[in-house]
């Protein structure tokens, strides 16, 4: 891959956001952000555009609520073909975090997430998707 260099003009006050982003996410130099924020964008319109992407869906628990592994174990085989692997971690007696890796369109991968977090007794839950090219 060859690097091009080309000037950016931006006002004060987005050149201060810019640095404070450099500082905030602990990037070695402005170039680096920039490239992160192209990125990000991309990714996001795959996702618009409803491409294969890959993610994850996070999920926190109580496991002894009632019928909930149930729950989400039938929603999990609802849509066994777009998830990759689970993994669950007991971070106290009660409280589960579960992760589960996913692929597939971005649409599908947004309504699964949606079922698996709308589920009554998750305490917290989060999908995070990228771009696969």
């Amino acid at each position: 891959m060859q690097i091009k260099r080309f000037g950016v003009s931006l006002d004060e006050n987005l050149l201060t956001a810019l640095d404070q982003l450099v500082i905030r996410h602990h990037f070695p130099n402005r170039s680096q952000a920039i490239r992160h924020l192209i990125k990000s964008n991309m990714v996001e319109e795959k996702w618009n555009q409803n491409a294969i992407v890959a993610g994850s869906i996070v999920i926190v628990y109580d496991h002894h609520k009632r019928d909930l592994n149930n729950t989400l174990m039938r929603v999990q085989h609802d849509y066994h073909h777009l998830i990759l692997s689970t993994q669950h971690v007991h971070l106290a007696h009660d409280l589960c975090l579960e992760t589960i890796a996913v692929k597939g369109d971005a649409q599908q991968l947004r309504l699964l997430s949606d079922k698996i977090i709308a589920t009554k007794g998750i305490r917290h839950g989060k999908l995070v998707m990228t771009a696969l090219d």
